[in-house]
């Protein structure tokens, strides 16, 4: 038997998920949610098992969502440098976990645990295990990710997911902005963040009287979108939601726990068409870009503590 017929896709194992109306796909390769569909329909843009994640596509981004400028940041009286990912902006973006294989802990018809440990490296020498468990439940996938620190020193920490929730419509390069400006969003945030040629922060504004005011459902035509929307109200469950109607008229929710204070909204316009993903990127993060610096929302997990932080992807009906 030859070498190839005996390898998994290059995003190795893959762990299939189902319960009701819900079917999931988790790719070993970071612990990526690769498919998801609800009666059969897809909720979020589905990713090929041998498919470049070139847009993020269902990827945990760990242990820091977005980017660090310059790749640099002091954490605790010490610098680190982090490799530079998105040279063109000369940043480090999305974490390291993505592009990790990650171990298989429980897998049942419904739910499936993987596992993470933080090699050893001068950048981020911190020694965090994660786990992430999805499970399909009535209402859709639920998503717990934790972060255990096993080091002797505080760690610094932040995560988001990045769904692309699937427009509807398929299409393809630029006719993809025409079809997100038939979606709306509604997501209860206050305050938009303002960001620089690199996409750094360098302040805040409120969202009164701006595109970004999702406050109410609001059609996605003020395009360009690749912004964080934060101060968030979490309702009483303690829960913040961000909701896509699609063009085709099916309703997502995406959001999580108290620990998501922000939103980052992407309608990919501009991408390569060929790489484009047909949807928007509504992506539930406990803290926006540039965290390691600024320290706004970053998470610290001390020595042999545990951060906990639970997420969600469902159809509203």
């Amino acid at each position: 038997m030859s070498l190839t017929t005996t390898m998994p896709p290059r995003t190795g194992d893959q762990y299939t998920i189902e319960h009701g109306r819900y079917r999931a796909v988790i790719a070993e390769l970071g612990a990526t949610l690769r498919v998801l569909t609800c009666d059969g329909v897809h909720v979020t843009v589905p990713l090929g098992a041998n498919d470049i994640a070139a847009c993020c596509e269902g990827q945990l981004l760990i242990p820091f969502p977005n980017r660090i400028a310059a790749g640099r940041y002091a954490f605790d009286g010490v610098d680190y440098q982090l490799p530079i990912n998105e040279p063109d902006r000369d940043n480090a973006i999305h974490g390291f976990a993505k592009d990790r294989y990650w171990r298989l802990e429980r897998l049942t018809e419904r739910e499936a645990t993987l596992s993470w440990r933080m090699p050893p490296v001068a950048y981020y020498p911190f020694d965090l295990v994660v786990t992430v468990t999805y499970t399909l439940d009535d209402d859709g996938l639920h998503i717990l990710v934790r972060a255990h620190n096993r080091s002797d020193q505080a760690a610094p920490w932040a995560l988001a997911i990045h769904p692309w929730i699937a427009n509807g419509l398929d299409g393809h390069g630029d006719e993809i902005d025409a079809h997100n400006a038939q979606c709306t969003l509604e997501v209860d945030a206050d305050t938009h963040v303002r960001v620089d040629k690199n996409l750094i922060p360098v302040g805040t504004e409120p969202v009164d009287g701006t595109k970004f005011d999702f406050r109410a459902p609001r059609a996605l035509d003020g395009q360009p979108y690749d912004d964080a929307l934060t101060d968030v109200r979490h309702d009483a469950h303690g829960d913040a939601t961000a909701t896509l109607t699609r063009a085709d008229g099916i309703c997502v929710a995406v959001g999580g726990d108290e620990t998501i204070t922000s939103f980052q909204i992407c309608t990919g316009t501009g991408f390569p068409a060929d790489i484009r993903p047909a949807g928007v990127a509504v992506e539930p993060q406990t803290a926006y870009a540039n965290a390691f610096n600024t320290a706004i929302d970053l998470i610290r997990i001390e020595p042999g503590q545990t951060s906990e932080t639970h997420l969600f992807i469902g159809v509203r009906d």
